[in-house]
């Protein structure tokens, strides 16, 4: 058994912990192609991000995390990102569909305190077991989710790379228009246009 000086360690160590899940604030619906940097520059506007973490994938490929943890400075920060975001859409990295928020749990954290008091027990649970059975089916509904999320995921990129592709052919589209109008401008081609229909333009720059 632990001697009181060590429970009361562990107690100070779980309650700073639980102070830092009370200001970090989950995100999911996240662009498997944000990065650590855009969700910060993100957030940063509600207030100083002090940590960003991105939830290992468990059902599907590892390297696309589709939920983030994010610390801000205060608990009152916090939980003005998740006011604001349950409020109003708020985009990530360009993707069509907003993100959502809500408030950070415990077992969120893989680096989390043991947890005062408790303790842990386990069996291993034989064939013959009435528990067996349903230990199956879990392991069953587990599987299927695993394909599900992975669908998902599949979708979700297809759509985050359509979404880029198209971005990116407006802003080629933009550049060369305003290239165009810069050009007709310059050249006194605007000036002549508008003089011919009355219209006001103001003068080339040069």
């Amino acid at each position: 058994m632990a001697n009181p000086e060590e429970e009361e360690g562990e107690e100070e160590k779980y309650e700073s912990f639980l102070s830092r899940v009370r200001r970090t604030v989950y995100v999911d619906e996240l662009t498997p192609h944000a990065s650590k940097s855009v969700v910060e520059s993100a957030f940063s506007q509600f207030g100083t991000v002090k940590e960003v973490i991105f939830l290992p994938n468990y059902l599907g490929p590892k390297e696309l995390p589709t939920g983030v943890l994010i610390e801000m400075e205060s608990e009152q920060k916090a939980k003005a990102v998740i006011e604001t975001v349950s409020q109003f859409p708020f985009m990530v990295a360009g993707m069509p569909r907003p993100v959502r928020a809500s408030a950070a749990r415990p077992a969120m954290f893989s680096d989390r305190p043991k947890k005062p008091g408790r303790r842990i027990q386990f069996r291993w649970v034989d064939p013959s077991d009435d528990e067996f059975d349903k230990a199956q089916r879990v392991k069953r509904l587990v599987r299927k989710h695993t394909a599900e999320a992975a669908f998902m995921i599949k979708k979700q990129l297809e759509e985050a790379e359509e979404l880029a592709k198209q971005q990116s052919e407006t802003v080629t589209t933009h550049h060369k228009k305003f290239e165009m109008i810069d050009k007709l401008t310059y050249d006194g081609v605007a000036q002549e246009l508008a003089g011919r229909y009355n219209m006001k333009c103001g003068p080339p720059h040069r």
